[in-house]
């Protein structure tokens, strides 16, 4: 009898699935992603300004995993045939915006947990005396902490606020002192449970995952981010069914799925022999039933991006792009220099173009401007933070990511590790919402499930 298997959620972790289940699966199965939107892709979306490609979501991956090797999503690219397409940004440095100036970023940090306190001069006053050897690791094993709570007890409050702050922030949007270290900075805490000190738990890290000397951090695909989406699709052979969401997901007494979908005046039926669920968090708890509780009070933050095409010859810093603290008071949070850090996309004539984000986790009333009144707060802080008042642009949008950006309170894994110990066979969880953010970790995570599923329908030929 052929195979059915429902891929509910068709962003990057939904599709990473279906297309690795189609490699294990070449024949005699068929996929099905169920995706509530009008397209596939998720926060994975390319758009155009000024005659420019520009990303309304995610504008690039990490080049480098852990082992110093290509990344889960460089694996993706290549095995969709796209590796020809990697393009990386221009060898820009980026910046903190920091009391009306632009300090550079110090080097050597780990997503600005620095492992070095003497590189922080100008930038923040580390807490003298405070990271001593103690005598015992700093986290027991498998232990979890706030990053914010850490960081501050060893290197004191500036370090966490002027640049541990905006680095996660300009990730997460979040705060550290609310953020898991244990998915935040895998790395970090598994060296922390060795090491005495932070300083010494940072170098730890950072050799462990010591990249090629070389590559590149970033990576992105020349042509956008909805190229690999239409490539992904194309490979998994999946039927999309979009714009019909999900309702309900039940077990038959003959062991399979139903799933219930579309419309409630209207409802529609089918049935699988698996499912990979990789939707956020509220749909994920409310298709698990009782067993979603460990996931359902996972909370989102909510940001905005808007893209500013301004004149040709329009300056700017000769940076890649700033972070700004949340000290600042600022509702933009972070900006990209986007031609002057992607020089594939500044080739030809065209305008000069910026992308702002705006908002962090708790700051969602001040989101609730029209799109026209949040451009001109963006051109005008963005002005106020680089000293230059900005031309007006000659085409500009906004993008909104309601509820976008998953906060994973401390113990988010064991949380996690739970929930997936309670569910039945040829049944798997993928994406932000279990994993961690980020393209490659939903790739992988996406591709974890995939063969989970598959190890079911194996045994049960």
């Amino acid at each position: 009898m052929r195979k059915r298997i429902a891929v509910i959620g068709g962003g990057i972790a939904g599709l990473a699935a279906a297309v690795r289940l189609r490699d294990l699966h070449p024949s005699g199965t068929d996929i099905v992603v169920y995706e509530r939107s009008s397209a596939p892709g998720g926060k994975l979306q390319t758009g155009e300004l000024g005659g420019r490609r520009v990303e309304r979501g995610a504008e690039s991956f990490l080049n480098s995993g852990s082992d110093g090797a290509g990344s889960a999503a460089v694996a993706l690219v290549q095995r969709l045939g796209l590796g020809d397409a990697l393009v990386h940004p221009a060898g820009r440095p980026a910046a903190l915006a920091l009391g009306g100036r632009l300090a550079p970023i110090p080097g050597g940090t780990l997503v600005g947990v620095p492992g070095d306190l003497s590189a922080l001069d100008g930038v923040a006053r580390p807490a003298g005396g405070a990271d001593v050897d103690r005598g015992v690791p700093l986290l027991a094993p498998g232990a979890d902490v706030a990053v914010g709570a850490l960081v501050r007890e060893r290197y004191g409050d500036e370090v966490v606020d002027r640049l541990v702050d905006p680095m996660l922030g300009g990730v997460y949007a979040g705060r550290a002192d609310r953020l898991s270290l244990r998915v935040t900075m895998p790395q970090l805490a598994f060296t922390a449970e060795t090491e005495h000190t932070l300083a010494g738990a940072v170098r730890a890290a950072q050799a462990r995952g010591r990249r090629t000397p070389g590559r590149p951090v970033f990576a992105a695909v020349d042509g956008g981010m909805s190229r690999l989406v239409g490539a992904a699709v194309s490979a998994s052979g999946a039927r999309l069914v979009l714009g019909l969401p999900v309702r309900e997901l039940s077990r038959t007494p003959e062991g399979r799925w139903k799933l219930i979908f579309g419309s409630a005046p209207a409802p529609r039926v089918d049935e699988v022999d698996a499912v990979i669920l990789a939707v956020p968090a509220k749909p994920a708890a409310r298709l698990l039933g009782a067993a979603g509780a460990e996931i359902a009070a996972l909370e989102y933050a909510s940001v905005a991006l808007a893209a500013l095409a301004l004149p040709p010859g329009t300056m700017l810093p000769d940076l890649s792009g700033f972070l700004v603290p949340p000290g600042e008071g600022t509702l933009v949070k972070a900006a990209t220099f986007f031609t002057t850090k992607w020089p594939h996309l500044a080739q030809g004539p065209g305008p000069v173009v910026v992308r702002v984000s705006l908002g962090r986790a708790g700051e969602e009333e001040r989101l609730q401007l029209d799109d026209a009144s949040l451009l001109a707060v963006a051109r005008r802080e963005l002005g106020e933070l680089i000293g230059a008042a900005l031309p007006e642009p000659a085409e500009s949008w906004v993008q909104r990511w309601g509820g976008g950006l998953p906060q994973y309170a401390p113990g988010h894994a064991d949380r996690v590790a739970r929930l997936r110990a309670g569910l039945p066979e040829g049944l798997a969880v993928a994406g932000a919402a279990f994993d961690g953010v980020g393209i490659p970790v939903c790739v992988a995570s996406g591709e974890r499930a995939a063969d989970d599923v598959s190890k079911f329908l194996e045994g049960n030929r």
